[in-house]
Parts: structure tokens; C-alpha cells; sequence
């Protein structure tokens, strides 16, 4: 691990809900680069480890460093993010168009000249240009996930960071997602929670596994990231 690369560590992280330990000691630095692609079983922390990572919310214990390309500490990245489809409250009054223009507020949009362009791009290349002014309500789960992944790109960030971006999608876009990854993946930071490993594995150059602690796969295919003797962070 080059120490002068890394972008985002979560140093002894602790975590719990009801009473329940979550995670426990977790040590992890993603590089700026990276793809990691995150997977474990249900209830193993891997959407709790996502929300820390994000500053979302804060661990019980231990900390989380954001860094800028020069190796300087710094106190927001620019990320896009994808959360579980089920975190969002489908029945809010809100356009696809709105949600995904909202992508561009903050910092980060007002570097976009053209935002209504910006818009129709982005709903051309998640394959909603016809659902514009349709209100979330009325979607599909998976053009719901669509729009969502639609905010989370839009802005073109540093890092895109998507919790199960493959659920309630079809065959076809599940293609696509595929392919736009891809086509990321040299200018992007992608950190990836999924339970569907078969394609993002050969694409991934680092699979974390997520059960309570963490333990990073070194099957010979995630040949970019050095593992230690013991196959662990």
C-alpha cells in the first residue's frame, strides 16, 4: 500500500446498534484508484462500514481520515453515493428529474456550466429520458435504482461509492451498470457492495469481505493489491 495514495482510512473502528457489536476493529485505507468491491453475509456490517466511510454517521470509536492527492488531511471529499434503495422514502414528492439535478448542489455542481445538459446526459446514460417528469412514486424498483445511480454519477466524482447498485435491476441494465463501471473505473475511486460477485470480482483490483471484522480476498485474480502473509489488511 502506497501510503502517499490513500484517499480515505478508518482507523479502529468500532461499531454497534441495540447492543449488538456491528464492527470491531476495523483497520482500512482505500487508495486513490481503487475498485474495491465489498461483499458478506446479511447483517455483517457491510452498509454500517459504507455510512462510516461516508461520515454519515459517526463510530463509537476510532476514526476516519479523508486525504487530498498531496497526502494532506482534509475534511470532505467529493463522492457520489448510492445507498440501498430501500433507504429512500418513495413516496416524497419529487420528480426523476429533480433527483437527479440534485446530484449537482453543492460545491461540487457549481462547476458545472450547462446543468440542464448535464441532466439529460445523465438521464440518456441511465436510461430514463422518458421518465423525467414522472415522480419517483410511480417508478419500478429498478428505475428507481436508476435514478439514484443517476444522482450519484452525475457530478462526475472523485469517488463513487454504491451499496447494492444491482438490486431490482433487469438483465439489461444490469449489462449496462456493468459496462459504466468499466468505463469509470480508470478516472474513479469505486468502493462496490454487492452480493453479485461473478462480474464485479474480474473487475474489482480488491475484494473486502464484511462479517463483523473485515478480511481482504486474495484469490489470485485481485493481483493489484499486496496482501500480507495472512491474507488481511
Amino acid at each position: 500500500m502506497d501510503s502517499d495514495n490513500v484517499v480515505i482510512r478508518l482507523s479502529d473502528i468500532n461499531m454497534g446498534w441495540g447492543g449488538r457489536k456491528v464492527l470491531s476493529d476495523i483497520n482500512l485505507s482505500v487508495e486513490r484508484g481503487d475498485f474495491v468491491a465489498i461483499t458478506g453475509p446479511n447483517g455483517g456490517g457491510k452498509s454500517t462500514l459504507l455510512t462510516i466511510m461516508l461520515k454519515l454517521v459517526r463510530p463509537q470509536s476510532g476514526d476516519v481520515s479523508y486525504f487530498a492527492p498531496d497526502g494532506s488531511p482534509v475534511s470532505r471529499l467529493h463522492i457520489g453515493y448510492l445507498p440501498q434503495k430501500n433507504k429512500i422514502d418513495s413516496h416524497f414528492p419529487i420528480t426523476v428529474r429533480e433527483v437527479i439535478s440534485s446530484g449537482l448542489l453543492g460545491p461540487y455542481g457549481s462547476g458545472v456550466a450547462d446543468k440542464g445538459a448535464a441532466v439529460e446526459k445523465t438521464l440518456e446514460t441511465v436510461g430514463l429520458t422518458s421518465h423525467g417528469d414522472m415522480a419517483i412514486g410511480t417508478l419500478s424498483g429498478g428505475q428507481l435504482q436508476r435514478t439514484l445511480l443517476g444522482r450519484a454519477i452525475i457530478s462526475k466524482p472523485d469517488i463513487l461509492v454504491l451499496d447494492e447498485p444491482l438490486s431490482y435491476l433487469d438483465k439489461h441494465f444490469e449489462q449496462r451498470v456493468y459496462e459504466l463501471l468499466a468505463e469509470l473505473a480508470p478516472t474513479t475511486t469505486i468502493i462496490l457492495v454487492s452480493h453479485e460477485m461473478t462480474a464485479i470480482a474480474k473487475m474489482a483490483k480488491r475484494h473486502l469481505i464484511v462479517d463483523g471484522g473485515i478480511h481482504e480476498c486474495c484469490a489470485r485474480h485481485h493481483f493489484y493489491h499486496a496482501c500480507d502473509e495472512d491474507g488481511l489488511l
